[in-house]
């Protein structure tokens, strides 16, 4: 009689363990642990509303990844150059929701990249106005 209440307290533990997860910012840490900053991983695994899901090092397995693991948050290297890493387009093309964090090895510079939506009032309500904001779309893509 002890042992099962012990097995069903336990499972209780277990399942309110599961449902904090579910509301936890998932991260995935892309590239070489040596590549970014020292005791970041350590950082965000300290962190009660955080779960790293992963660390994948190549970028062909960082695009199935996040996809897999449903991450909300991807940390990347930031080049030296401060541009843009190049997998960050693919990144946010795949899977829009993302927020990507690029910090420099050194932990002097960071940035976060997000695909943003834009709101654009049209002053041409007309047939035409109409016409040429649909048209817009094609033209911005190319």
């Amino acid at each position: 009689m002890g042992s099962g209440h012990h097995t069903m307290k336990h499972t209780q533990i277990r399942r309110r363990r599961t449902e904090a997860m579910d509301h936890s910012v998932k991260v995935l840490i892309a590239n070489t642990p040596e590549a970014l900053p020292p005791g970041l991983a350590t950082l965000l695994q300290q962190q009660s509303d955080i779960e790293v899901v992963g660390t994948v090092v190549d970028p062909v397995q960082l695009l199935v990844a996040v996809g897999d693991t449903q991450a909300d948050v991807v940390v990347v290297t930031l080049p030296d150059s401060g541009e843009m890493p190049g997998i960050c387009s693919h990144l946010l093309h795949e899977y829009p929701q993302l927020l990507i964090l690029a910090l420099s090895s050194a932990r002097d510079r960071a940035c976060v990249y997000r695909q943003a939506i834009t709101v654009e009032p049209l002053a041409d309500i007309s047939d035409e106005g109409i016409l040429a904001a649909v048209r817009r779309v094609k033209a911005g893509s190319t």
